[in-house]
């Protein structure tokens, strides 16, 4: 309606061409300038640019670092810029992007051109940062509800490797469309081989496949040729399929934001649709793992506060879309039949105030300067080294929690993060927040579902019953376990048991987290040993 060009600011080639191809088909002359372009293609562009044809400009953020780019762009009229993903824009946000931060410079360069952003998953913090970075002034601010009363939220606990669960929800989808997301390559393309096998119309999509396969896949599906995409996070955000009516989480996203963006694919047409996650305890450690790699300390944090929220959603018994709403500083009433929490029915409550109080005392013991499965070492009393090395022995709170299991004390924990009462600081180090303050002066009550002091386990491997450890792999570990015991001078079922070699050499594990799945083997064994075992199976499972 306004005269010029409206230049709109988008993260990927995907999303582009979904909308561009969406607007020509409205009979807007819509464009987009990309790496996928030919020269001619982009001449083409330009020409109509400066012949002021085109309406829509599509571009991705590091285009405006061109000088070339910026001087183009003096020459034309433009009526407004448009910032798609916006949250990119953010140091607060999940996927901060630096050539995203860069547009700030265009109140600069255009002051008299105004700015419109938009985003489908901003708290009010990244909100704010937002407006500052992009230099808006007293801009109009539009929020939408953030509940999606078409959409059904499940989340289960993941059994083994949640196969049995995924066909019991496919069984309700027949002949419907879909996305399932799996955590690595690999378990996308077991995944979609398993759905093939039971006869489901679905193909795998990763970045490791080819520009060409991943473009058939992508147009199959679009085009309903296909029913079912098992992907990873590479496939989805360009997707704006409206008959999607499922969307299925084999393992848990690494935050609130990436998981309400990938629901939110299913159901575009205001029909009734399903998701469903499937989580464990080992997801979140997987995801911690990945965290350590990042060097900037404030955005580790950061990342490590988003991982707490997003896994006590998973966990929590409460309204799932009513917590949705929380994370997003909104407000709703309880769902009562859209999601399972709400749909569970009456569920027996503990009252576990007395244990969190001592849990808070114990993180006020150690200073908060130390990890939550520290924090519970103490309370149970352990011998391990580190305790003592702190003298924790000698602390009031040693000991006081050893008639509880480890497991139940690390559902306390994850009720008390579901609550705010404990956060995450730096290097991992638990923190009490107010709420937890409050709690531990007896003003809260804390109460949680029965069947969490029970369920939360570590998630490890079994023994085969045709197990033979009479083989060269176990051989070659039990030389490995010999070697270190004797540099070390302390008997070899110090270092493994027969039952933890016997699980490496049938599992030959290939990443930190596999090996934390092995019994026997915790946090301080595999920092004295974990890595030259890591090493070796490996270079077995080359071999």
């Amino acid at each position: 309606m306004m005269l010029g060009t409206t230049i709109v600011i988008s993260p990927l080639i995907a999303l582009m061409q979904d909308q561009v191809r969406a607007l020509r088909a409205n009979g807007i002359n819509a464009h987009m300038l990309n790496s996928s372009q030919s020269y001619e293609e982009v001449n083409d562009v330009i020409e109509q640019l400066l012949r002021s044809d085109v309406k829509l400009l599509y571009v991705a953020p590091e285009r405006l670092s061109s000088n070339d780019f910026l001087n183009l762009l003096h020459k034309i009229k433009i009526n407004f810029f448009v910032i798609d993903e916006a949250h990119c824009v953010s140091e607060w946000g999940h996927e901060f992007r630096s050539d995203y931060r860069n547009l700030s410079q265009l109140k600069t360069l255009f002051p008299d051109i105004n700015i419109a952003a938009f985003t489908a998953t901003a708290t009010k913090k990244v909100q704010e940062d937002m407006s500052r970075t992009l230099g808006l002034i007293d801009p109009v601010e539009l929020r939408g509800k953030t509940q999606r009363t078409n959409l059904k939220i499940n989340t289960e606990l993941r059994v083994s490797n949640g196969k049995k669960q995924l066909s019991n929800f496919l069984n309700k989808h027949k002949g419907e469309c879909g996305i399932v997301y799996a955590f690595s390559r690999k378990d996308v393309e077991n995944m979609a081989a398993y759905l093939q096998t039971e006869g489901y119309k679905a193909k795998a999509y990763h970045a490791g496949l080819s520009n060409d396969i991943r473009s058939e896949v992508y147009k199959e599906f679009t085009y309903d040729e296909i029913d079912i995409v098992v992907a990873t996070i590479a496939f989805g955000m360009g997707i704006d399929k409206s008959n999607i009516r499922f969307v299925v989480h084999m393992s848990m996203p690494k935050t609130m934001e990436n998981f309400y963006q990938e629901i939110g694919r299913a159901g575009r047409d205001g029909l009734d649709s399903e998701t469903l996650l499937l989580y464990t305890k080992a997801d979140e450690i997987q995801r911690r793992l990945l965290i350590e790699d990042i060097d900037n300390i404030e955005y580790k944090n950061l990342m490590y506060a988003k991982l707490n929220k997003m896994y006590s959603f998973a966990n929590t018994s409460e309204c799932k879309h009513q917590k949705i709403a929380q994370y997003f500083d909104d407000f709703i009433e309880v769902c009562k039949d859209l999601c399972s929490a709400c749909l569970r029915g009456e569920v027996t409550q503990v009252d576990i105030s007395k244990e969190s109080q001592k849990l808070l005392s114990a993180i006020y013991r150690c200073e908060q300067r130390f990890g939550i499965n520290h924090v519970v070492d103490v309370l149970r009393g352990s011998k391990s080294q580190r305790v003592f090395q702190f003298n924790h022995n000698k602390l009031s709170v040693y000991g006081i929690g050893e008639d509880i299991p480890k497991s139940s004390w690390s559902a306390i924990a994850d009720r008390l993060f579901e609550l705010d009462a404990i956060t995450i600081g730096e290097f991992k180090a638990v923190k009490i927040t107010q709420a937890g303050l409050d709690i531990l002066k007896a003003k809260i009550d804390v109460f949680i579902d029965e069947d969490k002091l029970k369920v939360v386990k570590k998630e490890s491997y079994k023994i085969n019953d045709n197990y033979d450890k009479n083989n060269d792999t176990f051989e070659a570990f039990r030389a490995l376990r010999k070697e270190i015991a004797e540099h070390s001078n302390v008997p070899a079922y110090i270092v493994f048991s027969d039952k933890t070699l016997a699980l490496l050499s049938q599992n030959l594990p290939q990443t930190k987290a596999d090996m934390l799945m092995v019994n026997g083997i915790g946090e301080v064994k595999y920092e004295r040993y974990g890595e030259q075992f890591l090493e070796l199976s490996q270079s077995l499972k080359k071999s």
